[in-house]
């Protein structure tokens, strides 16, 4: 999904390497704009109360 993509790529989770909003953005060929906004949706989801959970269950 393009919201997982997006997050690895910013905060480096595949390889280490975090990218800026623009070069995740030339890659999706959107504006950096737009890859701000889908990352925020992404993490406001992961943020969600019933996702946190699961979340917190999957790391311990």
């Amino acid at each position: 999904e393009r919201e997982a993509r997006v997050l690895q790529l910013r905060f480096g989770l595949e390889d280490g390497r975090s990218r800026t909003l623009e070069e995740v953005g030339r890659e999706f060929g959107v504006t950096r704009e737009r890859i701000r906004q889908i990352e925020a949706k992404a993490l406001r989801k992961l943020r969600h109360p019933t996702r946190s959970r699961k979340l917190k269950d999957f790391l311990e």
